[in-house]
C-alpha cells in the first residue's frame, strides 16, 4: 500500500471521528503516511486534501520521499500547518506535550480535537510491503545469529557479543540494531532485559541473545538462548519447558483469537509446570515502525488478532542467580513466522 493509499484510509477514520482534519506530528505517522524520513515534518490531512510541511533542510529529501505532495518549508513546521487549519482539527494528544498543544492552540482559529491512536489502527495491520521489510528483517538477524555461533563464545564480554551481533546485521544490509540487544550470560540470564556488561561468558553458561534487525524503519525481534558447553539437566529442563509454551503460544495466534488467550495458552504450559511465578511478563507485542506496538499478548490485553498483524511470542522462565531461558519469534498473524532460526537447544 502506497502513503497516498494510507491518507485515503484515514480519511475514512476522520469521517468515522466526527474530524475536518488530523495534524500528523508523530515522526513515525509522518512516515508512515508520507515516506519521509527527516527528523522534521508534519502533516495536515483534511477531508479532501493533505499539506506537507518540512524545513528547508529537507527540501531535496522531501522531493525524493514525498513526491506526491508539494511541501510546505517552514522551519516552524507544526505551527504553520496549524495556522492554515479550519474547522474541527484532530490532533495527536498521545504525542503533543501540554506546551505544545498550547502552542498550536495559539496559532490557530480551528477547533483542536484530542485523538490519539487514529494512524496507530491503521499501522497495527501491515501490508505486504511492510511485511516484505519485516521479512527481511528477521532474514538478516537469522543469518547474523549463524554466523555469530560459528565462532568462539566462552571467554567473550557480553558486550564484544553484542557489538559483534549488530555489526554482522549491518554487514547483511541492515539499516542498524532494531533496538539494543540483550546479551546476558549465566545468571544475567535470569534477568529478562539485562544491558550487555563486560562480564565474560564462561563454561555451561546459558547465553541469552535479544536482538532484531533494523530495514526501512521496521523492527525485527528474536530470541535464542544457547548453552555454551554441555548442558546440565536443569538446563536442558528448563529450555524443554519455554520451548513447550513458545510452541503453544506460536500455535495459538490466528485471527479472531483474543491476544489474552495467546498469553494463556502459553502461559498455562509454565503454570503447569510451576513454574508460573518466573514467568514475570507479557507473552509478546506488535512490531513495525516500533519496536513495541499495538497489539499486546498478555492477560490484561483487551487486543484481538487481525489478519496481516505482526506480532512476537516470547515466553521466559528466569531464575534468579540461576539463569533464564526466553525463546522468540516473530509471526505474521497469518501463519508465516518469519523468524528462520532453529529453536531446539544448541549447545556450542
Amino acid at each position: 500500500m502506497t502513503p497516498a493509499a494510507r491518507r485515503v484510509a484515514l480519511r475514512a477514520l476522520l469521517d468515522a471521528a466526527g474530524l475536518d482534519g488530523l495534524l500528523v506530528t508523530d515522526l513515525l505517522n509522518v512516515r508512515y503516511l508520507t515516506g519521509f524520513t527527516g527528523s522534521n515534518g508534519a502533516l495536515l490531512l483534511t477531508r479532501d486534501g493533505a499539506l506537507f510541511g518540512t524545513d528547508s533542510r529537507y527540501t531535496a529529501r522531501a522531493a525524493v520521499e514525498v513526491p506526491d505532495l508539494e511541501p510546505l518549508i517552514e522551519r516552524g513546521t507544526v505551527a504553520a500547518l496549524a495556522a492554515r487549519a479550519t474547522g474541527r482539527i484532530g490532533f495527536e494528544s498521545d504525542a503533543v506535550t501540554v506546551e505544545g498543544h498550547a502552542a498550536l492552540a495559539a496559532v490557530t482559529d480551528a477547533e483542536l480535537v484530542r485523538a490519539p491512536g487514529l494512524v496507530a489502527q491503521l499501522r497495527v495491520v501491515k501490508d505486504e510491503t511492510e511485511i516484505a521489510a519485516l521479512r527481511r528483517a528477521c532474514a538478516i538477524a537469522d543469518q547474523a545469529l549463524t554466523d555469530l555461533l560459528h565462532g568462539p563464545l566462552e571467554g567473550r564480554t557480553e558486550r564484544e557479543i553484542a557489538l559483534d551481533l549488530e555489526f554482522r546485521m549491518r554487514a547483511l544490509g541492515a539499516d542498524g540494531p532494531g533496538f539494543d540487544s540483550i546479551v546476558a550470560a549465566g545468571a544475567h540470564s535470569a534477568i529478562p532485559h539485562h544491558a550487555p556488561t563486560d562480564t565474560l561468558v564462561a563454561a555451561n553458561d546459558l547465553l541469552k541473545l535479544d536482538f532484531g534487525a533494523l530495514v526501512d524503519g521496521y523492527h525485527s525481534d528474536m530470541t535464542r538462548t544457547v548453552v555454551v558447553g554441555r548442558a546440565a539437566d536443569w538446563q536442558r529442563e528448563l529450555y524443554a519447558l519455554v520451548h513447550a509454551a513458545q510452541a503453544a503460544g506460536c500455535a495459538a495466534v490466528e485471527p479472531g483469537v483474543a491476544t489474552k488467550e495467546v498469553d494463556a495458552a502459553s502461559r498455562d504450559v509454565i503454570v503447569a509446570a510451576g513454574r508460573g511465578e518466573f514467568f514475570v511478563h507479557g507473552l509478546g507485542h506488535g512490531v513495525g515502525l516500533q519496536i513495541h506496538e499495538a497489539p499486546a499478548l498478555s492477560a490484561s490485553s483487551a487486543d484481538v488478532l487481525e489478519a496481516g498483524m505482526c506480532v512476537t511470542v516470547e515466553p521466559g522462565v528466569y531464575l534468579p542467580g540461576r539463569g533464564g531461558v526466553r525463546i522468540e519469534d516473530t509471526l505474521v498473524v497469518d501463519g508465516e513466522t518469519l523468524t528462520g532460526f532453529p529453536k531446539e537447544l544448541l549447545e556450542i
